[in-house]
């Protein structure tokens, strides 16, 4: 067993991962929410991107390749789910359903996109895979390499669970501007996901 190696993994899946970065957009998607659905949806998010990043250590290529799917596939349909997810964002259209629907159940944001392809995007299933074959599959590594996944995903909850302190000291306005801004960092975010993948097909430059 490599500690240096299993540090190194802890700081590369809270870098893919990214849980700083996910509260304000966590803030964003559950704008007006309660604090208990901010919970559950918080929660039930993390749950399934554990359950997701666990089947890819696991299991790692074999789920792709049992269904017929590449990376570079599954990156760029990743890429694309999250830039229709931006331009809600970006064109409050998210805010306006609320509006419109007061009365109604609000949209659960929990599976898509924050479950995935958020917290347990292609990057982070591409990482889970790459660490677990770096270590030949030894139970213990592969135990250690999982427990650092859920260690960052347990940030990411922690952090969901003060948004409603982050919300109250942005304000209104302030979660608008945060809102259009991350509606750009995600656009963004979501083409470089597919250059990644046309990149890998050798269908855009290096």
């Amino acid at each position: 067993m490599d500690l240096g190696f299993h540090v190194s993994a802890f700081i590369t899946l809270f870098v893919i991962v990214d849980p700083i970065g996910l509260a304000p957009v966590f803030v964003a998607l559950t704008q007006g929410m309660g604090t208990r659905q901010r919970r559950a949806i918080g929660l039930r998010a993390a749950a399934i991107a554990v359950g997701l990043l666990t089947l890819f250590g696991i299991f790692g290529e074999k789920v792709l390749a049992f269904a017929g799917i590449s990376m570079p596939a599954f990156r760029i349909a990743g890429g694309i789910l999250l830039f229709l997810t931006a331009l809600e964002m970006l064109f409050e259209r998210r805010s306006k359903r609320r509006e419109d629907r007061a009365h109604e159940e609000l949209p659960d944001p929990s599976v898509f996109p924050l479950a995935t392809p958020l917290m347990a995007g292609p990057g982070a299933m591409a990482t889970m895979i790459l660490l677990n074959g770096q270590i030949d599959r030894a139970p213990l590594d592969m135990l250690l390499i999982h427990l650092s996944m859920i260690a960052v995903i347990g940030i990411c909850v922690a952090l969901f669970l003060a948004a409603s302190l982050l919300e109250r000291a942005l304000g209104h306005t302030g979660i608008v501007v945060v809102s259009r801004l991350l509606g750009m960092l995600l656009a963004a975010l979501s083409v470089q996901f597919i250059l990644d993948g046309l990149r890998d097909f050798g269908l855009a430059p290096a």
